[in-house]
């Protein structure tokens, strides 16, 4: 699944290709695609025109003109390509927004799971998947106070709470692993466990490699591309995702690789220890 660095890299990549851009038609193929009405979301969408893309957490927003939002999740494998009306339908593709220039842009999806939602841009932050997330993981948004005290109401292990989006938004499976590795906790650790020092390193990490991952233009293990259709180039700078039976950088132990809250989950078991 896209996270953060990913998501954020495609949003990067759609203002350069289609922002300003002013929508002829909007045809969709897979109906599922849509939270609400199908024939009211082609209508309203035709003659808009997208003033900007932003983000929250893993969502898109395209904000269009007369105060309309199309908030997107890619899901596992959603992507945006940006073609010619000439160039021949990628298969996968379940979404087409033809702009008056003559370029579409193509949603695709191999496994079906992504949605969008076209709602009124002044009610984007009552849209409940928003409206509970979490800070970003930026130093003037993602505080360490608040984080210390989020923590020490969860008994669950760090690993999935750190996945919950409410603690602190835009964090997957493949940075969670990576940053647990930096700052050398286990993935079993309870949250209310740890000391005030080791969540303060933990957010640090989190806001370094995020940051690194989304200027690297993230990470790509399957089939992620941005909407350039480039892979993105932090594959090679994860420390402990992937590398099961690999030796730690750290230590040279092998590095371990359990489900924790049905989840692959790496670890170095010498590096990250249980806080008990």
């Amino acid at each position: 699944m896209p996270e953060l660095p990913e998501v954020e890299t495609v949003r990067r990549g759609l203002v350069k290709l289609i922002q300003n851009k002013t929508i002829k038609n909007v045809k969709v193929i897979y109906p599922k695609i849509i939270t609400g009405d199908v024939g009211q979301f082609e209508q309203q969408l035709h003659g808009k025109s997208i003033q900007s893309i932003g983000r929250r957490g893993k969502f898109l927003l395209f904000n269009f003109d007369q105060g309309l939002t199309m908030i997107s999740h890619l899901r596992m494998e959603g992507k945006y390509f940006v073609k010619s009306s000439l160039d021949p339908l990628e298969k996968h593709t379940h979404v087409i927004f033809e702009f008056v220039d003559g370029s579409q842009l193509r949603y695709n999806d191999v496994r079906k799971f992504g949605r969008m939602q076209l709602i009124k841009t002044q009610q984007v932050k009552e849209v409940s998947n928003l409206a509970k997330l979490g800070p970003e993981p930026l130093d003037n948004q993602f505080l360490l106070a608040d984080f210390i005290q989020k923590l020490a109401g969860k008994k669950k292990a760090i690993k999935p709470v750190l996945l919950d989006q409410t603690v602190v938004a835009g964090l997957g499976n493949i940075y969670a692993d990576e940053v647990l590795w930096l700052s050398k906790i286990h993935p079993l650790t309870p949250a209310n466990k740890l000391s005030p020092a080791q969540i303060s390193l933990l957010r640090q990490q989190i806001i370094k490699e995020l940051t690194a991952a989304v200027a690297a233009g993230g990470t790509t293990i399957r089939s992620y591309t941005d909407a350039f259709e480039h892979s993105g180039k932090f594959q090679f700078d994860l420390h402990v995702y992937g590398r099961q039976g690999q030796p730690c950088q750290r230590c040279g132990t092998e590095i371990v690789k359990i489900r924790v809250a049905q989840r692959g989950t790496h670890f170095c078991p010498n590096c990250q220890r249980v806080t008990k």
